[in-house]
């Protein structure tokens, strides 16, 4: 049986949710890996909604084991907040089945502060649409080699150096900025105030891990943000702080590259992006307009309208070839029904020339211009289909020419929220 890695193949929100959802029912165990609170997943089970940012999917399933991998950054407050709001849901969530890494740094309110006041301090045409939650600093630190880690917590007597050398880099930062200083002592008390309420959760999770992948269970990996977020291979400036990348799944979990199985990549039958940076398909009409009420398209932890566009197969082919994709869960397809024509972007122009491929440059992503291949719409419904045979004629051909293009084969087709509309081509835990 093949561990599974489940990952946005465009810039996220592409309904990654519903399909761990779906994979969870046949997992042991359920892993985040990267990211933090900042990227939502919204689950509909029966006639319940469950929102979730930091927890894995699996964790609204009795007895399937939860991880939270050090590749995240934890914010232990939301952690407890989220925690309270499932367990409010009738969500059972204990330390049986939830663990946390006991190296994953954490975000702390002055990380909050920072990440809010540089995103406000920047001109709108360069924001990077960060959710102000702390995560980009929280990264810098852990790479800076002075976060301050889950497990520090459990060691009072040690704290105080780790703060000094936290407030080493801070302190001349926030002074420069115009902020106020911030106390160690006030850390420090913000820090224990937590321990005792997270601490039952920690555990060498990478160990766990691998104890649990040589027993032959089986391990979904849940990714958080798209793959065009990714730190390198991203849009960058406009991207995540972590490496939203499937091989990150392997590192941000503690564990070598051999436990990464199957890699099912989600992409929506459009495309959408919250926040600023480059987008090539991005449509400022009344299609845009369209696609974005009948999808819904606002982010599900900060309500932000997100930007719409035709299906682009330049990036999602790029994403299949960075991040070693071996199936995509096609989702939204409904969202398309009644069109009359539909768009996908095949190719762009860059200054005369036609590439097939997302340049690196920022000013040269600015610039590209792209080139459609127009596809017969259809008018009968795709929504609720739970077979091939329902779906429209043109809908199935929509959905082969995206095979080809992106290169790789759709593995699930996701008709609607609910989770038994999933039309299953092949089982990612089960092919290889």
């Amino acid at each position: 049986m093949a561990n599974v890695v489940v990952i946005g193949a465009q810039w996220g929100d592409e309904g990654k949710g519903k399909i761990v959802d779906w994979l969870s029912l046949e997992a042991d165990v359920v892993v985040r890996f990267q990211g933090g609170h900042n990227a939502g997943h919204t689950l509909v089970i029966g006639n319940q909604v469950f929102k979730l940012a930091l927890l894995p999917s699996g964790i609204v399933r009795p007895g399937k084991l939860s991880v939270i991998g050090n590749g995240v950054v934890l914010d232990p407050h939301h952690l407890l907040a989220e925690i309270a709001k499932l367990e409010s849901q009738g969500v059972e969530i204990s330390p049986d089945n939830l663990k946390v890494a006991e190296n994953v740094p954490l975000i702390l309110s002055l990380h909050r502060e920072l990440d809010a006041y540089r995103e406000e301090a920047i001109a709108d045409g360069l924001k990077i649409g960060t959710t102000k939650r702390g995560i980009g600093p929280a990264y810098e630190d852990k790479v800076g080699r002075r976060a301050i880690r889950l497990m520090d917590l459990a060691d009072p007597k040690g704290l105080d150096e780790k703060i000094a050398r936290l407030l080493a880099h801070h302190e001349p930062l926030r002074r420069g900025l115009g902020l106020d200083a911030v106390p160690a002592s006030s850390i420090r008390e913000e820090l224990m105030s937590i321990a005792p309420k997270v601490l039952p959760f920690m555990a060498p999770t990478w160990d766990l891990l691998e104890t649990y992948r040589r027993e032959g269970k089986r391990i979904l990996f849940e990714g958080a943000q798209g793959a065009l977020l990714d730190i390198d291979n991203g849009t960058y400036p406009f991207v995540t702080s972590s490496n939203t990348v499937a091989a990150n799944a392997a590192t941000g979990s503690g564990l070598g590259a051999k436990a990464i199985g199957y890699v099912l990549g989600i992409a929506k039958a459009y495309t959408t992006r919250v926040g600023g940076g480059p987008f090539p398909t991005e449509l400022h009409d009344g299609i845009g307009q369209l696609l974005g009420d009948r999808g819904h398209e606002y982010g599900v932890n900060t309500g932000r309208r997100r930007r719409c566009g035709w299906f682009d197969s330049v990036l999602v082919r790029q994403a299949v070839r960075t991040s070693g994709i071996d199936g995509i869960a096609l989702t939204k397809l409904d969202i398309l029904d009644g069109l009359d024509e539909i768009k996908i972007c095949v190719g762009y122009r860059l200054e005369g020339t036609r590439i097939d491929r997302l340049p690196a440059s920022q000013t040269a992503q600015a610039r590209l211009e792209p080139i459609y291949e127009p596809i017969e719409g259809w008018k009968a419904t795709t929504a609720g289909a739970r077979s091939w045979a329902e779906l429209p004629a043109q809908a199935i051909k929509y959905v082969r020419r995206i095979e080809e293009l992106i290169e790789a084969p759709v593995a699930l087709l996701s008709t609607s929220p609910e989770r038994e509309d999933t039309i299953l081509v092949h089982n990612p835990f089960q092919d290889r």
